[in-house]
């Protein structure tokens, strides 16, 4: 498969007011601090990570909804970051974002039709009856009812306005959608039949999705590779089969013993954490997990781990498995 998206080395820190009359040296909020991966066409990467682990900012940096501090985000062969704000705009129609709550990101002042005809006229030359027909057919395939298009937001439950927004991502075809916690602001009887309206429309567009959550039960239903994402790091990336099977990264260990298992057969051992997750803005030295960690050495709290492949398109980010390039210990 080819790649469509790349992200090589992007970072998004936020800066801090001074302090006091005379200032200091300027503290920075590392949101995103160097993160790299690839995603080819057609396929879902599912990047997860406790809340403010930095994996929305990374969305939305990404897509240059906000801007990177540094590093490049190539999207079918274009870097984004080349671009001027005239040739980006051009580019928007192939790079679309699904937010978390439904009802903030949807103009409750717009009818439904409107919500969904205004990217339509930005992004293409369709006529309006061109347009028209192409919001039936969407609304259609997101399973709503046409009547539907005549109504404000407000009128809808959180589940049927997800699908509107997933709607007005879909009316000028992208190529890439961003899908930042699409499912956590709904019910949980809404949730399996949104995942499963996901999964039908990417393969009926030809879609690439970036599926952002907390929730490695969804990832575990609708990725095709997961990223591990810690304190602005990405900590471990590899095929969702290995992954789930073998997780290599302490992280992700205890992120997979949290979830819950109605068999005692495949229960795993439940582990816990212990202490708050560092402070993004003076972010341990080393590797960033050593604080919580229950196998840190030494040498954790002085090198930073670097993404080092372990097994076929499996890598992590851990100093136990670095050694001659073996891994030294299962843990």
């Amino acid at each position: 498969m080819s790649t469509l998206l790349e992200v090589d080395g992007i970072k998004k820190w936020f800066g801090l007011e001074r302090e006091g009359l005379f200032g200091g040296e300027r503290q920075f909020v590392k949101a995103v601090d160097d993160i790299s991966f690839t995603i080819n066409k057609g396929e879902t990467l599912g990047l997860v990570g406790e809340s403010g682990c930095g994996k929305s900012t990374a969305g939305r940096t990404i897509l240059r909804l906000i801007e990177a501090t540094e590093g490049k985000v190539v999207l079918d062969g274009t870097n984004l970051y080349d671009l001027k704000a005239k040739d980006l705009k051009k580019l928007r129609k192939d790079m679309q974002i699904v937010f978390q709550d439904p009802y903030a990101s949807l103009n409750p002042r717009m009818k439904v039709k409107d919500i969904l005809e205004e990217p339509i006229k930005i992004h293409t030359t369709l006529t309006k009856q061109q347009r028209e027909e192409k919001i039936k057919q969407v609304i259609s395939d997101v399973g709503l009812n046409a009547m539907y298009l005549e109504r404000y937001p407000h009128e809808f439950s959180g589940g049927q306005r997800q699908r509107i927004g997933i709607a007005r991502a879909l009316v000028v075809e992208p190529k890439l959608i961003i899908m930042d916690e699409p499912v956590s602001a709904l019910d949980v009887s809404v949730q399996a039949q949104v995942l499963n309206l996901i999964q039908d429309i990417q393969e009926k567009y030809n879609l690439t999705y970036l599926f952002i959550t907390h929730n490695l039960s969804v990832v575990k239903h609708i990725s095709d590779r997961v990223a591990v994402m810690y304190l602005g790091r990405i900590v471990e990336i590899g095929d969702k089969s290995a992954f789930f099977k073998e997780p290599l990264h302490p992280y992700s260990k205890a992120l997979i013993s949290a979830i819950p298992e109605t068999s005692q057969l495949n229960r795993r051992e439940r582990v816990i954490l212990k202490g708050d997750i560092p402070s993004p803005v003076n972010p341990p030295s080393g590797c960033r997990f050593h604080t919580r960690c229950p196998f840190a050495m030494d040498k954790c709290r002085e090198v930073e781990p670097a993404l080092t492949e372990i097994g076929q398109d499996h890598f992590v980010a851990c100093h136990l498995y670095e050694v001659g390039g073996e891994v030294i210990g299962k843990i």
